[in-house]
């Protein structure tokens, strides 16, 4: 399984319009594949879609992507409110869950970091091994690495069903020692993090993901 995370950045006050015209879209759209999840920023970097797709491969991708653009269904007529666009590959690692549609949130926090080049390993290591503990606080909606794009890129994403609910979760699994994961603690290499990003997201009423 690989998922695209394709994020666009908008014009201001634009917002209502997208979503409009992207659902409408979609509606034909979910004939060749469906979507994964569609959010926009809430807290963070402002007048923002993400909109991810699940594929079994790449092939799969590019065969499904061609025959929607064919067909004349694809992509929704937002261009004139897109002032950047970017597609990134994202794999999962083990300890990311399946994500049908299901009621979720309707707050996720999508936290990036980049992390040193070449310890991939090392961070996956330390997170397939600590987030269990981490679960027994909250679910997790996500945990990828980046595969093509934006490189040396790790993303987790939470579901809440508050902000209150998203402080408080935190500060449970901090306390108990349980977060963020140790790696000394877990007997494994540390890693090395260049750069974090975190923003806040809410769903699209189109997205599968609530």
């Amino acid at each position: 399984m690989i998922y695209e995370m394709r994020t666009y950045d908008l014009k201001p006050r634009s917002l209502p319009e997208v979503e409009k015209r992207f659902g409408e879209a979609y509606e034909k759209r979910k004939t060749y594949s469906e979507l994964t999840a569609f959010w926009h920023t809430e807290i963070g970097p402002l007048n923002q879609i993400i909109h991810v797709w699940h594929y079994k491969d790449l092939e799969e991708r590019g065969r499904v992507r061609a025959a929607a653009v064919k067909d004349g269904v694809w992509p929704p007529a937002i261009g004139e409110f897109v002032v950047n666009m970017r597609s990134e590959i994202f794999m999962p690692f083990s300890v990311s869950p399946a994500l049908p549609p299901a009621k979720m949130g309707p707050y996720y926090e999508m936290r990036t970091y980049t992390h040193a080049a070449g310890d991939l390993p090392k961070l996956r290591a330390v997170w397939e091994k600590g987030v269990p503990e981490r679960l027994k606080f909250s679910p997790l909606c996500a945990a990828w690495y980046s595969e093509l794009g934006g490189l040396n890129k790790f993303v987790h994403i939470w579901p809440y069903p508050s902000l209150d609910a998203r402080n408080a979760t935190r500060d449970k699994a901090s306390a108990a020692g349980a977060w963020p994961p140790n790696a000394a603690k877990l007997g494994l290499p540390g890693y090395s993090l260049v750069a974090q990003e975190n923003k806040i997201l809410v769903p699209s009423a189109f997205s599968p993901l609530q």
